[in-house]
């Protein structure tokens, strides 16, 4: 079984120089790698002005990272925070006052399971937390009526947004709220618009386990190159030249494990409450790494017609691989 944690194959490879080189303007690229946000191995590339101007510029934007990373956590609580899993703990006695970013993500949450008619719903935390046991034991599938009971808790009008207060309230005393689904993406997003306001970083790509966003061109007035990889390996399904644009791919290599020969996936289809297994990977290219990282978890769960009709709609790209190894480009 392959976890996060582990990831050493990132899903998009980003085909970019490793040394650090002096650029026009007099600003020099520079790299930091990290495996300490969102249980995945990231990376930041930005051009600054030296590296002490680096050093100090991405010390304060990997603990603002670390922050979100925190306040999403529905396996731990911290310090001077109410993380998630403090509000799946709480919410359901009373509303429970949570940070601005938390609920500007429940929030979005919320418009997400309206975007994708469903295939995205942060409130199936308590079907996700039955695959997540079986999955973390390797050897057998969850019964159906375990996950038929789980999926009774999973109403997302249960969840209780109040805005004048910032609060959150569960309906529902059995309900859990997962946002892996989204995280990710809307932490890019917040922390591209952050890294270019606070640090002056214009020229910069983030990528967070595969979910990789990018601003500005390099100094040299090129995009940045960006690969989606091939799932099972050979040529990249497609190459990009990019910039102020989100590249994100869900797949069936992340996160999975293996039941007499069988591969199951950690994206579950809220729909049969069991592993998608259209694809074995879908990539999402668009302006908004939020909504890319929603997207490219919805086009996964969705059959292609009904995920072409939702990309069509939201005038984003995508590149779909399905397990014949067939690759449909829009």
């Amino acid at each position: 079984m392959m976890t996060m944690k582990r990831l050493i194959s990132i899903i998009i490879c980003i085909s970019l120089t490793l040394t650090l080189c002096s650029c026009g303007r007099g600003l020099k690229r520079f790299e930091k790698s990290f495996l300490d946000v969102f249980d995945t191995a990231s990376t930041v590339i930005a051009y600054d002005t030296d590296a002490q101007s680096f050093e100090k510029h991405y010390t304060v934007f990997h603990n603002m990272l670390m922050r979100y990373h925190n306040l999403f956590d529905i396996y731990a609580s911290h310090d001077g925070m109410v993380s998630l899993k403090d509000v799946n703990e709480r919410a359901a006695r009373a509303p429970v006052k949570v940070d601005a970013s938390l609920f500007r993500l429940l929030a979005y949450g919320k418009e997400v399971y309206t975007l994708t008619n469903g295939a995205v719903n942060i409130c199936m935390g308590s079907v996700l937390a039955v695959w997540h046991t079986y999955r973390e034991e390797g050897t057998r599938l969850p019964d159906e009526a375990l996950l038929r009971e789980a999926a009774k808790h999973c109403d997302i009008d249960d969840m209780i947004l109040d805005s004048e207060n910032a609060t959150v309230f569960f309906k529902d005393s059995e309900m859990s709220l997962d946002v892996g689904a989204i995280a990710k993406g809307y932490a890019a997003q917040q922390m591209m618009k952050i890294a270019g306001e606070r640090f002056g970083w214009d020229s910069m790509l983030l990528n967070l386990g595969g979910n990789i966003s990018t601003s500005g061109l390099k100094p040299d007035g090129t995009k940045w190159n960006v690969q989606i990889e091939n799932p099972r390996g050979g040529a990249a399904l497609d190459t990009l030249s990019v910039t102020d644009t989100a590249v994100v791919t869900s797949g069936d290599y992340q996160r999975y494990y293996e039941v007499n020969g069988k591969r199951y996936c950690h994206i579950i289809d809220p729909q049969t409450l069991l592993p998608a297994e259209h694809f074995t990977s879908v990539s999402i290219i668009c302006e908004d790494a939020a909504l890319a990282d929603a997207l490219s978890t919805a086009l996964f769960i969705l059959p292609l017609d009904e995920g072409k009709k939702i990309a069509d709609r939201l005038g984003v790209k995508a590149v779909w691989a399905d397990k014949n190894g067939a690759v449909t480009k829009m």
